[in-house]
């Protein structure tokens, strides 16, 4: 069955010129030229990734990508002719999980379609039940995380790396691994935002954030959250 993409794009040189392209290649495209239109269609059409453009009438990107996470794990590709790294970074907090500057080839976003729905693919679908470990209870089901049963307030990409984390607690899970599956791109930005958010995480679930008990740094490779019987020591 052929993939469906949204687009929501207000410029329609930019929308005939991607469906044109992109259906050359087997997919099927759905068009919205607003923000609200934007989250009627996906929730009408269920895509399976959508291309959002950052500056779009009645609600903007970034709003529509709030909305669309709250709901959804669907892939997310930013479009916008805003390069600043600060809107970057914004983008990817809010759950978008490519960036991609205008103009573009054609060839660069195939590649980034393509890319970000073998991921969505390889990952499978999220957590879904309750994970506890020691005293971190992270309880997919109302997306909430508890530190010694009280809850703990956390950015998106705090509670996406934290369930990789989790998910695959006693093992180390290499740097490449946690950026491709929590930012879910080919990351060319800092890969310092992914020490900055584990710090983030440490401040929020750790007695002593300096002498760390369940992220455990391993030098060289990535980082391990502790197993049941060790982070109970």
């Amino acid at each position: 069955m052929a993939r469906k993409i949204l687009i929501v794009d207000d410029e329609r040189l930019i929308v005939d010129s991607v469906k044109y392209g992109l259906e050359k290649e087997g997919f099927v495209l759905v068009a919205a030229f607003d923000g609200d239109q934007g989250i009627e269609k996906f929730r009408a059409e269920k895509p399976d990734l959508v291309l959002l453009d950052v500056l779009l009438p009645k609600r903007d990107g970034w709003e529509v990508c709030r909305a669309l996470r709250a709901e959804s794990r669907v892939p997310i590709i930013m479009l916008t002719a805003r390069t600043e790294e600060t809107d970057r970074v914004l983008g990817l907090e809010l759950g978008a999980d490519d960036y991609l500057a205008k103009p573009f080839g054609m060839r660069e976003l195939i590649a980034r379609v393509r890319a970000a729905l073998r991921r969505a693919t390889e990952y499978g679908e999220p957590v879904t039940h309750a994970l506890r470990i020691g005293d971190v209870t992270l309880d997919a089901s109302s997306h909430r995380v508890l530190v010694r049963g009280k809850p703990v307030e956390m950015t998106l990409k705090e509670y996406d790396l934290l369930t990789v984390l989790m998910s695959r607690a006693g093992q180390v899970v290499k740097r490449n691994d946690l950026i491709d599956q929590v930012w879910q791109t080919d990351w060319v930005g800092d890969t310092r935002t992914l020490d900055v958010h584990i710090r983030w995480l440490r401040e929020k679930i750790e007695r002593d954030p300096s002498a760390p008990r369940y992220i455990q740094t391993v030098r060289g490779v990535g980082y391990r959250f502790a197993p049941g019987a060790e982070a109970a020591k």
